[in-house]
């Protein structure tokens, strides 16, 4: 039986490369788990699903796409295409966008009408334009558009042939003014099945909000569950939620707890189909900004791109599993790894979210947190995110760092303009040095793309003013490459943008873009991944 599941799992990966999305990309143990005599070839379709942006009148968004140069055609030759296209939107009988997480009228199982009642006292309201937006012509070169409108949709949309490695989609906007003003950046989302979001809230002075979007031609029926730190949170309300084919909705968290609580964890989990997720989370007196889906919970967490005049950080965690987790906290800083005060050791309970001020945890370094078990052959995995803040008095604006994936092979970020750019690179395990090459695009209007290589001590973290294209024009991309024989690394980009004296800011962790995939020679025997 054993074999015969391998061998199973060999064909699925086998297939992936012809028909998957990034999603389903190699495993996260890189090249040492391939079959013996396998290949890594490029993804040949990805998915991207980007929520709507802002209802704000005051708002502009920047959306930015960009595939990565350097890809090889597909098996089928084809050079490429990439967009994203409007998504419907569920709406209650009254006409608000609120979604306030009715279940489905039919038990969960959505109808196919678009356009017809989708849940109890809920309508579909279709996109008012079907116009594609950022359509990539070409890998290299990155494509922006703006839009200002209040009712922006969300979006959703596929990547084939030479597009699809590393194709990535990054939504920026700017509220000038109100309870939702900031800047929010987002890179837009791969549809998937399980989301954690630790560092949610359902207090009186935030709204948070997660955007569920479905990708696909059936509908997706969705679960959500919110944790406190007493355990579960509320009962039922987030429960069979049906979102429509290629439609969003969005939920307030506040409608499904029973009591405020300032610091929970939602865990979404999609029973049928599958969604994109994310949290816009609004607070009354620090601004907004998007909360994007922490990294699958794992015994070991990094969390980079700590600002050096960050005021204050909020760490915000927990362990999903059965068992309680002991970690050890440390933040690594350009000089080496410290342990903050008083939180040499941080005791999660099962299934409990833990918050854990730091304050002025940088003291005017930049740096990047690292948790690992206390005991070092602990396996309980966990989630964890940070709330940042820059700024004091009136003129304070959040943030949010989520745990990330390493970068094993690429990863991009895009929508860098001049000079409000900073790259954050850790190398979280001492006597493991990173080397890494960071490749600055063509600018959107024009420009030559330049590169620079960063060597990152193991234990340490770095922040630079990443390279700029020569002759810049527009906006540009920057891709982060481990070189061979390198030690693991994160990395996070910060784009800061003052409002008046509001040091508004955004912080998007870069995972590994997953644009290759571990493919088995025809008729190799799988059983020797059991050995």
């Amino acid at each position: 039986m054993k074999r015969t599941m391998m061998s199973l799992i060999g064909v699925a990966v086998a297939l992936a490369a012809v028909s998957g999305v990034a999603a389903v990309a190699g495993p996260d143990g890189g090249d040492p788990d391939a079959p013996r005599g396998g290949a890594r070839l490029p993804v040949q379709r990805s998915a991207l699903l980007c929520p709507a942006p802002t209802s704000s009148e005051v708002g502009e968004t920047a959306y930015t796409a960009f595939a990565p140069a350097g890809a090889a055609a597909g098996a089928d030759g084809k050079k490429g295409t990439a967009q994203l296209l409007p998504a419907g939107t569920v709406k209650d009988a009254g006409g608000a966008g609120d979604g306030k997480g009715r279940k489905n009228s039919k038990g969960g199982k959505g109808g196919k009408g678009s356009g017809a009642d989708s849940a109890a006292g809920q309508t579909t309201v279709a996109p008012r334009d079907t116009k594609p937006v950022v359509p990539l012509k070409r890998a290299g070169l990155p494509v922006s558009t703006t839009t200002d409108s209040p009712d922006a949709p969300a979006l959703v949309g596929t990547a084939d042939g030479t597009l699809a490695p590393g194709w990535t989609v990054q939504q920026t906007t700017s509220v000038a003014a109100g309870a939702g003003r900031g800047l929010l950046g987002l890179g837009c989302t791969t549809p998937d099945t399980t989301f954690w979001f630790p560092g949610v809230s359902t207090a009186n002075d935030r709204q948070d909000y997660v955007h569920l979007t479905n990708p696909d031609s059936t509908p997706a029926v969705v679960d959500l569950e919110l944790r406190g730190k007493d355990g579960a949170l509320g009962g039922s309300a987030g429960e069979d939620i049906s979102v429509p084919p290629h439609t969003t909705v969005p939920v307030l968290l506040s409608t499904l707890a029973n009591s405020p609580t300032t610091n929970a964890s939602l865990h979404v989990v999609a029973r049928e189909g599958r969604v994109g997720a994310a949290v816009q989370a609004s607070d009354s007196k620090l601004g907004s900004d998007w909360l994007p889906a922490a990294a699958d919970p794992s015994p070991r967490v990094v969390l980079p791109g700590i600002p050096k005049d960050a005021t204050s950080v909020r760490l915000v965690a927990l362990a999903p599993g059965e068992s309680d987790a002991d970690l050890k906290v440390q933040l690594a800083t350009p000089t080496g790894l410290i342990t903050p005060a008083g939180l040499e050791t941080l005791h999660l309970k099962s299934g409990m979210t833990t918050a854990v001020d730091l304050k002025n945890l940088t003291k005017g370094e930049a740096g990047s947190l690292v948790l690992t078990p206390s005991d070092s052959g602990s396996k309980v995995p966990v989630a964890a995110a940070l709330r940042v803040t820059r700024g004091k008095g009136g003129n304070q604006e959040m943030a949010f760092i989520p745990a990330t994936r390493p970068v094993e092979k690429r990863a991009s970020a895009v929508d860098n303009r001049g000079k409000d750019s900073t790259l954050s690179l850790v190398a979280p395990e001492k006597g493991k040095d990173a080397k890494v090459k960071v490749t600055a695009s063509a600018g959107s209007g024009g420009g030559t793309p330049v590169t620079k290589t960063y060597t990152v001590k193991g234990g340490t973290s770095l922040d630079v003013a990443p390279p700029r294209p020569t002759g810049l024009k527009g906006s540009y991309a920057l891709t982060v490459e481990p070189e061979s024989g390198s030690g693991p690394v994160y990395a996070a980009r910060m784009l800061s943008r003052p409002q008046g004296g509001v040091p508004a800011f955004t912080v998007q962790p870069l995972p590994d873009d997953r644009g290759s995939v571990l493919v088995p020679t025809a008729g190799q025997d799988l059983s020797v991944l059991t050995n």
